[in-house]
């Protein structure tokens, strides 16, 4: 038995308890892994409270770092001993250990503690699709990232820099907008100060961007579209902020034939030589000190609903995990 953090009904974060679960026997393809460090992310938010439906009672959870306890038969990469990361679910982080299969867990450098590892895995492939796939970034391309003091935001805004573009950042303190600066944003935004559309002309002499990074949702979508230059593209990728309403397709077309789209990272990372070349590009640049992340906020796991509560309150800076 693994003690392990459960709800079986949906809610707010008091809906989340501590639990005690048995493990599968290990499969012929599938490791048995022990948690040092579990990463939170709002997508967990939106397991636990209904908004992305999975079967219950469920464990959530979708990445996290550790130690290989155990192997099954036909596993030649990996041996008891590794430490490994993974980031691309499936649910069950929230435990001292799991039954995984193998193919999920990336080997970590050296260089990569198990804490930033456990941190940076989901947020990171997040940015790679996000710059390399849904809106390949190129040189000379100007971006606005939401919530660039975040733990994706971050990523994206060095990750971005490093492909050539100019990165306007925004931020919902002036002590976060220092943080996004340190990462590189070549101007941040106050967006609950200031016109974020008025501000982004301004510049860009009126121009517009070329693609929105917005993980905020409800409350900077309009400000997201009304940045954008003709053709320009609206990538929606969470909703912090709340769901975003319904609207008329023709605002598109008003606002100058602009593209939308809410990209979701299992469909990015679908097929395992994707999910691997990412999480190696990501590792790698860690690894090198080419991308960095602060040390995260740290939780106990039997305060996971603590930490759920912080998130969404958005009293968080960077990124957080949980620790069994």
């Amino acid at each position: 038995m693994v003690k392990a953090i459960q709800f079986a009904q949906t809610g707010g974060p008091d809906v989340l308890h501590m639990a005690e679960i048995s493990l599968p026997s290990v499969g012929p393809a599938e490791v048995r892994l022990t948690h040092t460090a579990i990463g939170l992310n709002f997508i967990d938010t939106y397991h636990r409270s209904g908004l992305y439906v999975v079967p219950l009672p469920a464990t959530p959870g979708m990445e996290a770092a550790g130690v290989i306890a155990e192997v099954g038969a036909q596993v030649t990469t990996l041996k008891v001993g590794d430490r490994v990361a993974y980031g691309r679910g499936p649910l069950g982080a929230y435990a001292q250990e799991r039954v995984i299969a193998a193919a999920e867990c990336i080997p970590l450098p050296q260089q990569v503690s198990d804490q930033i590892a456990a941190s940076a895995m989901l947020k990171g492939l997040t940015a790679w699709f996000l710059l390399h796939e849904t809106f390949p970034v190129t040189k000379g391309d100007t971006i606005l990232v939401h919530a660039a003091a975040g733990g994706v935001g971050q990523l994206l805004v060095q990750w971005a820099k490093q492909l050539g573009a100019r990165v306007i950042g925004t931020a919902g303190s002036a002590e976060k907008a220092d943080i996004a600066r340190k990462y590189g944003a070549d101007a941040v935004i106050l967006y609950r100060q200031e016109d974020v559309a008025a501000r982004v002309r301004s510049l860009t002499d009126g121009r517009g961007v070329d693609v929105v990074y917005d993980a905020v949702g409800q409350s900077t979508f309009t400000a997201s579209l009304d940045s954008l230059k003709p053709k320009g593209m609206m990538v929606s990728y969470g909703q912090a902020s709340g769901p975003i309403a319904p609207f008329s397709m023709s605002e598109l077309a008003r606002r100058g034939s602009l593209y939308l789209t809410r990209p979701g990272l299992m469909d990015y990372m679908r097929d395992d030589a994707t999910y691997h070349k990412a999480a190696t590009a990501l590792l790698t640049k860690l690894a090198k000190g080419e991308l960095k992340m602060a040390a995260p906020t740290t939780y106990p796991l039997a305060e996971a609903a603590k930490a759920h509560a912080a998130l969404e309150a958005r009293d968080t800076i960077g990124s957080t995990v949980l620790i069994p």
